[in-house]
């Protein structure tokens, strides 16, 4: 089981703040033993990172129940602004979405295509790439004309754009009540991914 995943992306934090964000939240998840101080490459398959905290003798209060022999993997957590895809999708989004007039770009028409139209993905590629090297970067909705920085676009499920993720490898699904305790703690909105490596 340890290389399925789930990904908590801060989709709101500075790419300035997000390393003493991650600090703050390891402090919180080892004072509740969900994890420990010392760290493994055992299990992870991170794009991103190399190593993640291994989980604490408390790890089971943050997840579903899975079997009292279960061992689930470290928690990595990626710091810098980078862009998340999930499940074992494409390096593109599926639609992104205006936050300012709600209209919806297609980028893979599924079920017609299962490729991004490069032409239409382009101006986001290329504004994802800009943000991650400068912390700006912005894509003008061809619906109501707003300049909007990437990180306010709204993605398909399978794809996030932050600057900060906890990567739970091997673990059973965590709770909602665990996502809801984690996003009130993180300050900002998040976007849950599932996957496999």
């Amino acid at each position: 089981m340890a290389d399925f995943y789930e990904r908590i992306v801060d989709v709101e934090v500075t790419g300035e703040e997000a390393g003493s964000l991650a600090e703050r939240m390891i402090d919180l998840m080892v004072a509740e033993d969900l994890v420990t101080r010392e760290t493994s490459g055992e299990g992870v398959y991170s794009a991103n990172v190399d190593v993640g905290h291994i989980p604490g003798r408390g790890w089971a209060r943050a997840a579903e129940p899975w079997g009292s022999d279960h061992r689930p993997g470290p928690v990595a957590v990626v710091v810098g602004r980078s862009h998340h895809v999930g499940g074992q999708g494409m390096d593109e989004a599926e639609y992104a979405e205006c936050p300012r007039c709600g209209a919806r770009t297609v980028i893979i028409d599924y079920p017609l295509r299962f490729e991004a139209d490069q032409e239409v993905w382009r101006p986001y590629r290329e504004a994802i790439a800009a943000w991650r090297e400068t912390g700006e970067g912005s894509v003008s909705c061809s619906a109501c004309g707003a300049s909007v920085p990437v990180t306010e676009w709204r993605w398909d499920s399978g794809f996030a754009v932050g600057a900060l993720a906890f990567e739970f490898w091997g673990w059973p699904p965590l709770t909602d009540e665990f996502h809801e305790e984690f996003g009130r703690r993180l300050g900002h909105r998040t976007v849950i991914h599932q996957g496999k490596f």
